[in-house]
C-alpha cells in the first residue's frame, strides 16, 4: 500500500466525475444513483474506485415498519416503548450509501420467541415485510452473482437476504430450503441464544457447553452447501469454527467483527465488545477456507479509525480475505446506528467515504475493490453458482 496525502488527490465536479468514471479502465458509466451518492466533492481516484467496484455491506440490520425486534429478549415491548419507524426505504438508503447491495438481516433471538414455532413464524412475517419493502422500492433480492452484476451495471440497488441466528430451524432441516425458496442466500448460524430445540454450536458470548459445532449444526452447514447458501459464522466460538472447517465444502464467512488486538479509544466499549472479537488464529482459519471476514464499525469513533481496523485485519489474514460488515441499522435515523450516519460528519455516502479514506491510508484501488465487495462476491459466486 502506497502512502499519499489528501492534497495529491484532485477534486472533481459532478460533470468531471462522470467523465472520469466513464474513462476509467474497464469501469462502467455511472448513473444518477452513484452521482447523487458521490456528491460534488469527489476526488478523481475515488471516482474510479466507485465506478468499478461492486460495493457490499456483509452485515446490516433492516427492519421495515412494524418488524423492529425488541432489545430485551424475554418480553414483548409495549407500543409506547417502540420508537417510531423512520420514513426511509431500503432502496433510497442503499443508493445514498453508494453500495450495490446490503446483506439484509433480522435478529432472530431479539424477537419474542416464546415457544417452538414462534421463531419460524417471526422470520416468515419479516420476509413478507421485506417483500413489500422491495416492491415499494422496485428492487429485487440478489440470488446469484449475475444478479449482483446486473444491479451494479444498471445502478439498481439490491439486497442479499440473510438472517442473524438460525433459530427458526428448530431441528427441521427442511426449513432451510423453505427460506431458500423465499430468497435467502446467506445464513448466520448463531447469535446470542441457542435454538430452543436443536442448538447448532457454541457462541463466543456465552460459556461453552456444546463442544463446539453440534452434529445437527454440521448437518445445517451441509444443507446450506447443498442448496447454495453462504454460511456465516459470526458470533461462533473458535471451537465451533474449527468444527465447521471439517464439514464445509465451500468457503464460509464471518460477516462482522474485528481483531481482539484492535481496542479503539473507548475502554468501556472494548470490554463490552471483547467477547465478539476474534484472534488472529481464528481469523486465519476462516481465511484458509477461502473465506472473508467483515470488519464492523464498532470500536471506531471515526472513518479514519474504521479504515485503521480494516488495515489491521488485512495485515493479519491478507487483503483477499477482508470485507466490510458494518453491523449498523440501514434504516435508522440515529447517528451511530444508520449506515449513512455511522459517524458524525459522514455526508458523502458510506461506501464512497470509506473508499476515499482507504486511498488516503495507502490502499490501492484494486485492494479497495476487494475489501468493499470483491472478496464477498468471490465467495457468494462460488457458493450460489457452484452448489455441491
Amino acid at each position: 500500500m502506497n502512502s499519499m496525502s489528501k492534497k495529491q488527490l484532485p477534486i472533481l465536479s459532478r460533470r468531471e466525475f462522470l467523465t472520469t468514471a466513464a474513462g476509467a479502465g474497464g469501469a462502467m458509466l455511472l448513473g444518477p444513483a452513484e452521482l447523487n451518492a458521490a456528491g460534488e466533492g469527489v476526488d478523481a481516484r475515488t471516482a474510479r474506485v466507485i465506478s468499478g467496484a461492486i460495493g457490499i455491506d456483509m452485515h446490516n440490520h433492516v427492519y421495515p415498519a412494524g418488524t423492529e425486534p425488541h432489545p430485551w429478549h424475554d418480553q414483548a415491548p409495549r407500543k409506547d416503548e417502540q420508537p417510531p419507524a423512520p420514513e426511509l426505504s431500503i432502496a433510497e438508503e442503499i443508493k445514498e450509501s453508494g453500495l450495490t447491495a446490503a446483506c439484509a438481516s433480522f435478529v432472530m433471538d431479539f424477537a419474542p420467541n416464546k415457544k417452538p414455532g414462534d421463531a419460524r413464524d417471526n422470520l416468515l412475517s419479516w420476509l413478507s415485510a421485506i417483500d413489500a419493502e422491495l416492491e415499494k422500492g422496485h428492487i429485487r433480492r440478489a440470488l446469484n452473482m449475475n444478479d449482483l452484476r446486473a444491479a451494479h451495471a444498471h445502478s439498481q440497488p439490491t439486497i442479499v437476504q440473510t438472517v442473524e441466528g438460525a433459530h427458526f430451524i428448530e431441528g427441521h432441516l427442511d426449513r432451510i430450503e423453505e427460506v431458500y425458496k423465499r430468497g435467502l442466500r446467506h445464513l448466520q448460524l448463531l447469535h446470542d441464544k441457542d435454538d430452543m430445540v436443536a442448538p447448532l454450536g457454541d457462541t463466543n458470548t456465552n460459556p461453552a457447553h456444546l463442544g463446539g459445532l453440534t452434529a445437527f449444526g454440521a448437518e445445517v452447514i451441509k444443507e446450506c452447501n447443498r442448496l447454495g447458501i453462504v454460511v456465516d459464522l459470526a458470533h461462533a466460538s473458535h471451537e465451533t469454527v474449527l468444527g465447521a472447517l471439517k464439514v464445509a465444502k465451500h468457503p464460509f464467512i464471518v460477516s462482522h467483527t474485528s481483531l481482539d488486538s484492535w481496542t479503539g479509544k473507548n475502554p468501556k466499549t472494548f470490554e463490552m465488545m471483547k467477547p465478539r472479537l476474534i484472534g488472529r488464529e481464528h481469523a486465519k482459519v476462516v481465511a484458509e477456507t477461502g473465506g472473508v471476514i467483515g470488519v464492523w464499525t464498532h470500536l471506531t469513533d471515526s472513518l479514519k479509525e474504521f479504515v485503521g481496523s480494516i488495515k489491521a485485519m488485512a495485515d493479519a489474514v491478507g487483503i483477499d480475505h477482508v470485507g466490510i460488515g458494518s453491523d449498523t441499522d440501514l434504516l435508522s435515523v440515529r447517528v451511530g446506528q444508520g449506515t449513512n450516519k455511522a459517524w458524525p460528519g459522514l455526508t458523502g455516502g458510506f461506501f464512497n467515504e470509506v473508499a476515499g479514506e482507504m486511498l488516503l491510508q495507502g490502499f490501492t484501488p484494486g485492494e479497495i475493490g476487494k475489501v468493499e465487495g470483491g472478496n464477498f462476491c468471490r465467495v457468494f459466486g462460488k457458493v450460489t453458482d457452484g452448489r455441491g
